[in-house]
């Protein structure tokens, strides 16, 4: 990783506990609350987060070899995380006929609601114990809506956030190592346990995009991967198309996954995917382009972040000098065209 890579970036703000604000709610309602929204300080934040995470993990591979010991922080988002894998363990699906949405899904998630002060309290400890107002909405939307029964990337921009609401108060600290381990650490540990939801209780794609989306349930592990790729040239963006692949990195991880619940011709069940792999001459593209992409298709579709609880850490009513802001790809304000660089006619 070249050194002192994160100077490039600004640090990300600290906000002091008892926090003087409403806890977050569902604020996006129409397509004027999504633009709203991006002038936000809160907005700011987490592209900033996501920008930061990304240069953490570059030239690092899975699994981390020799790495710092991590925080007894980063341990207890862990063990969060494991506590609610093993309660699907202890929910088995019910044996019902449906294709998508077993209903036992809504019995894990009534649990994660019945218990969740209890999993903030032992997490945050005394000390943070304020702030778990500001952060139970994040976590009960992290895994799927438990009504629907499904899973998408609304979700897990909710656990994404989460983890930069734990940064802001600084439960998390905004260092190399430790924003390192939120991704190869506790991301992938995440992402293990949303790909268990779905297997087990059969959650449908929320708003999937089919054959013509990037992928079904998820996008910021493709971030995470590429990013951790981009400096390198060793491994070539095509050589995804020539799996086994490696389990070295998120990106690979995400299109092994792919393979483990899509059949067929890769080019026709992940044509996004397909076209970045044959298009694309390296992985620098690659990343700023799935910023671009995760920007204007997700955090930009109404559908999409109406469901995100804001305010609160994620402040709403705090309004940035947009020619200021953090944006997750050098050009995107600048050109009114959101598709990524792969998309365009050739």
């Amino acid at each position: 990783m070249p050194p002192n890579s994160q100077t490039r970036l600004l640090p990300l703000r600290q906000i002091e506990l008892p926090i003087l604000q409403v806890p977050p709610e569902l604020k996006i309602r129409t397509d004027q609350d999504v633009e709203d929204w991006k002038s936000t300080k809160g907005y700011a934040d987490y592209l900033l987060f996501l920008r930061r995470l990304s240069e953490a993990v570059v030239d690092y591979t899975l699994p981390l070899v020799n790495p710092k010991k991590q925080s007894q922080e980063i341990d207890r988002i862990l063990a969060l995380l494991d506590t609610l894998s093993d309660w699907v363990d202890e929910i088995p699906p019910l044996q019902t006929p449906q294709r998508f949405g077993n209903l036992a899904f809504r019995t894990w998630g009534a649990r994660l609601e019945e218990r969740s002060d209890e999993l903030l309290s032992k997490l945050l400890g005394e000390k943070f114990a304020s702030a778990s107002p500001y952060l139970k909405p994040y976590l009960l939307t992290s895994f799927g809506s438990f009504l629907r029964m499904d899973y998408g990337t609304g979700h897990e921009s909710s656990f994404a956030i989460f983890l930069l609401c734990l940064t802001l108060i600084r439960f998390v600290k905004p260092e190399s190592d430790e924003e390192r381990h939120l991704v190869l650490s506790v991301f992938v540990r995440y992402l293990q346990l949303c790909w268990k939801l779905q297997d087990v209780y059969k959650l449908e794609p929320a708003g999937s995009h089919g054959v013509w989306g990037l992928d079904d349930y998820t996008f910021l592990g493709y971030i995470f991967g590429s990013g951790q790729l981009r400096d390198q040239t060793d491994i070539t963006v095509a050589s995804v198309l020539n799996p086994p692949l490696p389990q070295s990195n998120l990106y690979f991880m995400s299109i092994t996954r792919i393979h483990q619940v899509k059949h067929g011709p890769f080019y026709e069940h992940s044509s996004q995917l397909h076209s970045i792999a044959v298009g694309v001459p390296n992985w620098g593209k690659v990343h700023n382009g799935l910023f671009k992409m995760y920007e204007a298709e997700v955090l930009g579709k109404r559908v999409v972040v109406q469901h995100l609880p804001l305010g609160g850490l994620m402040e709403w009513d705090t309004h940035v000098d947009q020619r200021h802001a953090p944006s997750m790809s050098r050009d995107a304000a600048a050109t009114a065209d959101t598709r990524a660089p792969w998309a365009h006619p050739r």
